[in-house]
């Protein structure tokens, strides 16, 4: 038997530890009460996190799985503005090229840009080293003319635009070597080598025109063969550059012999050719000279616009 104060603290302890499970579920759900910091020690990190709004309301995800941001192609009017403005730059699109195919044939000049690396290699090892050359003939498919990747002896735009550039910048290098740069003595040699090869090419289709030379040289054939001679003024530059006015002229002298015979070489097939359409009539017999004149003219001008337009930037 149990005394009566022992049977009292036994009933104390069984009241206490009923009341346990109560006191953890208030301290449970009773919200904790931030401590503020202390006042002069300023927070190192800004508390946000009681602040931070859930993830439905970002923009971020709605319904789980679109964005917030594809609103924006939910609007008709947002769609339709779009279709309207693509619509816009199309038509502007064929405009343009509308009006550009009535002055140039886009086909043509796509043409004239047709190359490769290889094409490009063998290209200026031609124009460098044109004497071992045999074959000056341009090879054709179904009267059509293969394109430079597939034919070296084909004219191409690509080389001469890619040299001018070049002309350019090595005007721009020489100047500066000898403190003579300036932005205005630049643009003058930008613009004399591009008005010279513009002179050349007029003179040369005037002359075929007036002489009623026929042959199938086009406004880009005269173009490309007129402009390959920006490879010879880089070549005669680098020589001036390198080894002062002995190196220049040796350079001069190998460019021009070398640009010469590939004129002669490539011009004799696309001028002399035609002969035979022109056979008949009044002065057949004098067109054959007249021919090789144009041809050699062409070849002998070359060396006096190299030196031209290269003298004065090598010293």
């Amino acid at each position: 038997m149990l005394s009566r104060s022992s049977s009292y603290k036994l009933l104390k302890s069984c009241s206490l530890l009923s009341r346990i499970p109560f006191i953890f579920v208030d301290l449970a759900t009773k919200p904790r009460v931030r401590t503020a910091h202390p006042a002069g020690k300023p927070l190192l990190f800004e508390d946000t996190s009681s602040l931070s709004p859930p993830m439905a309301t970002q923009g971020y995800y709605v319904g789980g799985a679109e964005r917030g941001d594809h609103h924006l192609f939910r609007d008709p009017m947002a769609s339709a503005a779009v279709m309207y403005g693509s619509s816009l730059a199309f038509q502007g699109k064929n405009v343009v090229n509308k009006e550009i195919s009535r002055f140039v044939s886009v086909s043509k000049l796509k043409y004239f840009f047709a190359v490769d690396t290889t094409y490009v290699l063998k290209k200026l090892l031609l124009l460098l080293f044109p004497y071992a050359h045999q074959d000056w003939e341009v090879r054709y498919h179904r009267d059509t003319p293969l394109t430079p990747r597939d034919d070296v002896n084909a004219p191409d735009l690509y080389i001469p635009s890619m040299a001018f550039l070049t002309y350019i910048l090595l005007a721009g290098m020489a100047l500066g070597i000898q403190g003579r740069f300036s932005p205005e003595v630049l643009g003058l040699c930008a613009s004399s080598a591009l008005v010279w090869v513009v002179m050349e090419v007029v003179a040369l289709a005037l002359a075929l025109y007036l002489l009623t030379v026929h042959s199938d040289l086009s406004t880009f054939d005269l173009l490309a063969y007129s402009g390959y001679k920006y490879v010879g003024m880089i070549v005669t530059m680098v020589g001036g550059l390198m080894f002062g006015r002995n190196g220049y002229f040796l350079s001069l002298a190998w460019a021009s012999c070398s640009f010469m015979y590939f004129i002669v070489c490539s011009l004799r097939v696309k001028i002399l050719s035609s002969l035979s359409t022109d056979s008949m009539g009044p002065g057949a017999s004098a067109k054959p000279q007249l021919r090789l004149y144009i041809t050699m003219t062409i070849a002998v001008f070359q060396p006096i616009v190299i030196y031209w337009l290269t003298s004065h930037l090598v010293r």
